[in-house]
């Protein structure tokens, strides 16, 4: 076989066994097809493996975000931070609830926030715009983890509330300054964090997401806000005709807030909880790929190098990014693409800086983040699944390798 016959490798994809698919068909031969066990069952499971108290399924990473920021009442006056690069969801869910973005830079290297870029934005803010900066939201980009304590600290110093975006981050574990090990999505220093199961991410729900917290007040709201805002328990109600009814009528409920039909299925809730028994087995295969990467890709051109990881901890990557100076390859990123595409070999660009979208153009104005565009510049995703094999590595280092040496 010839390189060019190698099987297509796309640069993301769900890994699906049998074990999934009889999991999601006991659920389509039971009783409950939504709102039913296999939904408590999930969460359960999901905060056990991340150690937070309390976990919250939802329909998508998404309606995670949204719900964490109306429970944290954010609105209209409010501003939100959030890193300049990440999927808009980040910026989106915040704009959902009427309030403003503040664009922080990145690290060129990462495309992750740290605290320095979060001081350096804060610096050129007025001090009613200080003032009006509600919560913050940093983002566990690729599976690798920000400066999530430094930032909490700043977080705190003004009175912040904070929301980890870990869609990326599943399963990855990073030090404390004490030397700590912290599982992300155990909300240490958050108020709440949110996960999305998109098929691409570490695990696969078809869609889905959930959002991890500590706080029991912000527990109950996000059940509310997922479900319409509606109140089934008697004992929660607010209204004097329904509460002081010694034996309300089974078919009684308040809509106490405005939510959201944010709900996940029992079927979706199967198959991650299926997806989720695996996860140790999917995150050790990933980080023996990466690995394999790192070691193959070192030395290989001077204009080529993989994204490092932090030092402590244990990421588990959902994306593979290398950073390449493409101007000094003599070689266009879109003819870069189209090569490895050629060859079978798929990737992708995380991210185009949210600012530089029309949409958030006419919101704000062009905006400039110097190690925002530097990344952008140089990023590629490269294939990372659990479907792969130390071969389809090696396939891949080949292809790059003929690309940049030629």
């Amino acid at each position: 076989m010839t390189l060019r016959d190698h099987k297509y490798l796309p640069y993301g994809r769900q890994c699906l066994d049998d074990d999934d698919i009889r999991a999601v068909v006991d659920v389509l031969q039971g009783d409950w097809l939504t709102t039913g066990p296999t939904i408590q069952k999930f969460e359960d499971k999901l905060r056990q493996t991340v150690k937070s108290d309390y976990a919250v399924s939802c329909s998508s990473g998404t309606a995670a975000l949204h719900m964490a920021y109306m429970a944290l009442d954010i609105g209209t006056g409010d501003r939100v931070i959030v890193p300049a690069i990440s999927f808009v969801a980040t910026a989106n869910a915040a704009v959902y609830c009427g309030a403003d973005i503040l664009f922080a830079d990145v690290d060129p290297d990462t495309g992750m926030m740290r605290a320095q870029d979060v001081v350096g934005l804060i610096e050129n803010l007025s001090p009613e715009e200080l003032q009006s900066v509600a919560a913050i939201t940093p983002v566990n980009l690729t599976g690798e983890v920000a400066e999530i304590e430094a930032i909490s600290m700043i977080a705190k110093k003004y009175g912040w509330k904070m929301i980890v975006d870990s869609c990326h981050a599943l399963g990855s574990i990073y030090l404390s300054r004490d030397g700590e090990n912290i599982t992300v999505g155990d909300c240490y220093f958050s108020d709440m964090e949110v996960f999305s199961f998109h098929p691409v991410k570490t695990i696969a729900m078809g869609e889905g997401g959930a959002v991890t917290t500590n706080d029991q007040a912000l527990y109950d709201r996000l059940c509310l806000l997922r479900n319409h805002g509606i109140e089934r328990d008697a004992e929660k109600w607010v209204s004097a005709s329904h509460s002081e009814i010694e034996k309300p009528p089974p078919w009684a409920y308040e809509m106490q807030i405005l939510g959201y039909n944010y709900r996940q299925s029992d079927i979706h809730c199967a198959l991650g909880l299926s997806q989720l028994n695996k996860l140790s087995e999917f995150t050790d295969h990933r980080r023996r790929l990466v690995a394999k990467y790192d070691q193959s890709l070192k030395g290989l051109s001077v204009y080529l190098k993989p994204m490092e990881s932090a030092r402590g901890g244990s990421a588990a990557r959902h994306l593979y990014v290398v950073l390449i100076d493409f101007k000094a390859l003599g070689v266009s990123r879109l003819d870069f693409v189209r090569e490895l595409s050629s060859r079978n070999v798929g990737s992708q660009v995380h991210y185009i800086p949210i600012y530089a979208h029309p949409f958030y153009r006419e919101k704000y104005g062009p905006q400039t983040r110097p190690g925002a565009e530097e990344y952008y510049a140089r990023t590629l995703s490269l294939p990372l699944h659990v479907n792969m094999t130390p071969d389809d590595v090696d396939y891949v280092i080949a292809q790059i390798a003929d690309i940049v040496t030629r």
